[in-house]
């Protein structure tokens, strides 16, 4: 494997004092098991709801699936070397559920846990850090043919899972996140159903968010029993919520999608409970008699750390007329209860996602979860951005990745000089991937896949973070 090519010459590192993080700041990249394994069929793996999804018709662009991705199942060595060569110091990656458990019950499948074995071995040997997620979207099929996460049965089930990983890995893994953005899982994947399993149900999407974060709980304690040396976190996605104007009317707009976007899950997992306001927001909903006495305990079992996934910021503003209101409700949605919500863009440049670039909102949401929630170690777990990349002359420059990158890591450090307890980024993603129901079209790795031969070319932005991660730190502006 080849090393990275040079830095460009965009100026952001070669000339002024020292803008530095912390000593033993933790620098790594970040992945997820069906967006970059393949060998959908193979070592025993069974289907997950994203193989069922992707080979669905018209679940995803063009057909694409997951089947084989960037082939990283036979390609893993290959793959840490170049992790080596661009420096990082650790590495985060999701276990297959259904390749480790197939069928998501009884016992560990011997050949999907030796590959994540092999993983963590070579991770190791490159003195890079592997930081396991548990669950990153892939629940088994049979599970969801069971109810899925709306059903309280998959929450004991994940902790089941858990503890078969805990007891393979957890030797040399220390570092261990249960769920990556439940809200997706839950809203995405029950509500709105562009994400899999593709269900479209208000009060199911409710109770899914719930059963995700018992199953959190459950987990955690699993985890603490088994490793009690263990780092345990969760990792969510958050926003700071914004309203449009100063009108009392777009100010309880934001509030309520701040309820869903964010204090659905800081809530329970930090503080033990759900927000009064939220829960009377749902009530059209879901009355709430899936949540049982103790859960919120359980949910709230004591954690390491936890881990933030950012990329934007929302701005809403409040319903329009009756009749657009309607025209909302009818629509599948991931915002149950507040479904007549506007979301408002204001013209800021956005990303191949169509997402908004605003850094300085990163500095808002951990400066926010620091005051409010906890004193525990915060991580940024995924932050980067999808451009549209060319090869030209062997070589791919992101300039605008790699803006975005310089952007938001000067933000993590304004928020560490103003006192978060900031002490890691991983920065989304490694490579390019199977972009869920986008496919193959949408492109946010620091390394190029061709997908056609595999072939995996470091981008402009590959080799500056490079950089960063040598010096701990950027260039001050």
């Amino acid at each position: 494997m080849s090393n990275p090519a040079s830095p460009p010459a965009v100026g952001v590192l070669d000339e002024g004092p020292e803008l530095t993080f912390p000593p033993g700041f933790l620098w790594g990249a970040a992945t997820a098991a069906y967006q970059i394994e393949g060998a959908a069929t193979e070592g025993g793996r069974t289907p997950s709801i994203w193989d069922t999804f992707s080979h669905t018709e018209g679940r995803t662009v063009a057909g694409h699936t997951g089947d084989v991705a960037c082939d990283h199942y036979h390609r893993m060595s290959d793959d840490v070397r170049l992790m080596a060569d661009l420096g990082l110091k650790s590495y985060r990656f999701s276990v297959s559920w259904s390749r480790v458990q197939p069928g998501g019950t009884g016992p560990a499948n011997p050949e999907g846990l030796d590959f994540y074995r092999r993983l963590v071995d070579e991770l190791l040997a490159h003195d890079i850090v592997p930081w396991l997620t548990l669950y990153h979207w892939d629940l088994p099929q049979p599970l969801e043919d069971a109810g899925g996460w709306p059903a309280r049965d998959t929450a004991g089930r994940f902790a089941d899972y858990a503890q078969l990983v805990a007891d393979a890995l957890g030797d040399r893994v220390q570092h261990f996140t249960t769920f990556n953005e439940p809200w997706c899982s839950a809203f995405l994947g029950y509500g709105s159903g562009v994400h899999a399993p593709g269900r479209s149900d208000r009060a199911d999407a409710v109770r899914a968010g719930h059963h995700l974060m018992l199953g959190h709980g459950l987990a955690v304690q699993a985890l603490r029993a088994a490793r009690p040396q263990a780092q345990l976190g969760i990792t969510v996605n958050l926003y700071p919520v914004t309203p449009s104007t100063d009108s009392p009317e777009d100010a309880e707009a934001a509030r309520r999608i701040d309820g869903l976007a964010n204090r659905f899950f800081l809530d329970p997992v930090l503080r033990g409970a759900y927000p009064a306001d939220l829960q009377a927001d749902l009530r059209q909903v879901t009355d709430f008699g899936h949540v049982r006495d103790g859960d919120l305990a359980v949910i709230s079992t004591p954690l390491d750390m936890v881990g933030i996934n950012y990329y934007s910021r929302y701005v809403v503003a409040a319903p329009a007329e009756r009749q657009e209101q309607e025209r909302y409700w009818r629509a599948p949605t991931c915002w149950p209860g507040s479904e007549d919500v506007r979301f408002v863009k204001r013209g800021v440049p956005v990303t191949d996602m169509d997402w908004e670039i605003d850094a300085p909102g990163l500095v808002e949401t951990l400066e926010r979860v620091h005051r409010d929630y906890t004193d525990l170690p915060l991580y940024v777990t995924e932050n980067g951005s999808a451009f549209v990349d060319a090869v030209i002359d062997g070589r791919v420059d992101d300039s605008d990745r790699l803006a975005y990158f310089d952007a938001h890591l000067r933000a993590a450090h304004a928020a560490i000089s103003a006192g978060v307890p900031l002490k890691g980024y991983f920065a989304w993603s490694l490579l390019d991937n199977f972009e869920w129901a986008w496919g193959y079209t949408k492109r946010f790795g620091m390394v190029y896949v061709d997908y056609d031969s595999q072939a995996r070319i470091p981008k402009s932005s590959a080799s500056w973070y490079a950089e960063v991660i040598r010096r701990n730190g950027l260039a001050a502006q």
